[in-house]
C-alpha cells in the first residue's frame, strides 16, 4: 500500500455556487497549507489555472513554485472542455475541442502535472438526433488521439463518467474503455458518479444497466483500469437534474472504508486521493471536516 496522500479540485470554489465570487487560487492553496492537505488538483478554469492566465511556461512554472511553497503537489488536472461537445460533429467544435486539449497537455507538461482530465461533454438524455454509434466512434477516436498525443509527452489522460453526460451505463463504460484500448487511458472513478451510475441507473436510456451490487460491483469491474479517483459522499440525488450531488462525507450513504478498501484491491495504487466539493454551496467552509474525515479513515484503514 503507497503511502495516502490528499488533495482537493480548485474547481469547488471557482464554479457553480462560487462562480460570481471565486475564491483566488493563492488563498486557496494558504487554506490547503493550514489543512495539511498534500496536493491540489487544478481545474482549468478562469481564474483559477487556465491556459490564458498563465500563457507561458514562466508563469506557469511562478504558479508551480507557489503552491510548491505552500507543501502542495498537483496530482491531475481538468482541462477545460465542457463547452465543447465534439460528439456531436460540428467540424469546429471538435477543433476548439483539440486545440483546448492541445493547450491544456502543454500546460500540464510545462507544470509537471502527470495526469489530464476528459469528459464525453454532450449531455444526457442522449439527444435524439445523434446517431449513437456515429457519436460513440468521435468518442473514441478523440480519446485514442488525446491518449496518444498524452503518451509521448508521458501523461495519464483520464475518463471522467457520469450521469449526465453520454455513454454513462456500467458496461457501456467499460466496453468504450477497451476499444480505446490505450495503455496510457484510465478511468477517473468518481465516488458519487460510480453510485450513481450503477446503482441508480441515473440519467440512463433504457434499458437501464443497473448492477446489483452498485459502486463495489462497478469498482471490480474496473478492475486494473482506475487511474485516478475523486472521493465525496452520494445521497441518491442529482444535482440540477444534470450531475451526481457532491455531498460532503458523512451526509450521504457511501461505506467508504469497503469502498477504498476494494479500490486498492482492484488495483489502483497512485496513492492519490482527490476530495470533489463540485457544486456543494458551502465548499470552502466544509474542506476541514472532508480532510478531517479522510485522515481518520486512513488511520482506522491502517494506512497512515
Amino acid at each position: 500500500m503507497i503511502f495516502p496522500k490528499i488533495s482537493i479540485g480548485s474547481w469547488a470554489y471557482a464554479i457553480g455556487p462560487y462562480a460570481d465570487h471565486p475564491v483566488e487560487l493563492e488563498e486557496v492553496a494558504r487554506q490547503l497549507e493550514a489543512l495539511k492537505f498534500d496536493g491540489v488538483e487544478l481545474g482549468g478554469f478562469k481564474p483559477h489555472a487556465h491556459p490564458d492566465l498563465y500563457p507561458n511556461k514562466k508563469k506557469r512554472q511562478g504558479l508551480m513554485e507557489m503552491l510548491k511553497s505552500k507543501g502542495l503537489e498537483v496530482p491531475a488536472y481538468a482541462a477545460d472542455l465542457w463547452s465543447l461537445p465534439f460528439a456531436e460533429g460540428d467540424p469546429k467544435v471538435v477543433k476548439q475541442y483539440e486545440e483546448m486539449f492541445d493547450r491544456s497537455l502543454e500546460f500540464c507538461v510545462d507544470c509537471s502535472i502527470k495526469a489530464i482530465r476528459v469528459d464525453t461533454v454532450t449531455h444526457t438524455p442522449f439527444p435524439e438526433w445523434l446517431d449513437y454509434q456515429v457519436a460513440w466512434d468521435r468518442v473514441v477516436n478523440m480519446f485514442r488521439s488525446c491518449a496518444d498525443k498524452a503518451a509521448k509527452v508521458d501523461t495519464l489522460v483520464v475518463w471522467e463518467f457520469e450521469p449526465g453526460f453520454i455513454f454513462n451505463k456500467p458496461h457501456e463504460i467499460m466496453r468504450l474503455l477497451n476499444e480505446v484500448d490505450r495503455p496510457n487511458f484510465k478511468f477517473l472513478f468518481d465516488s458519487c458518479h460510480a453510485h450513481m451510475c450503477s446503482a441508480v441507473a441515473a440519467k440512463q436510456e433504457p434499458p437501464l444497466d443497473k448492477l446489483c451490487g452498485g459502486e463495489m460491483e462497478f469498482v471490480r469491474l474496473l478492475k486494473g483500469k482506475i487511474g485516478h479517483v475523486h472521493l465525496i459522499d452520494s445521497d441518491n440525488t442529482l444535482h440540477d437534474n444534470e450531475t451526481s450531488t457532491h455531498v460532503p462525507f458523512g451526509k450521504g450513504l457511501l461505506n467508504f472504508e469497503a469502498l477504498l478498501t476494494a479500490l486498492i484491491e482492484a488495483g489502483y495504487n497512485s496513492g492519490w486521493w482527490s476530495i470533489d466539493l463540485c457544486f456543494w454551496p458551502n465548499a470552502w467552509e466544509i474542506t476541514a471536516h472532508c480532510k478531517r474525515y479522510l485522515d481518520n479513515l486512513f488511520i482506522k484503514l491502517k494506512w497512515k
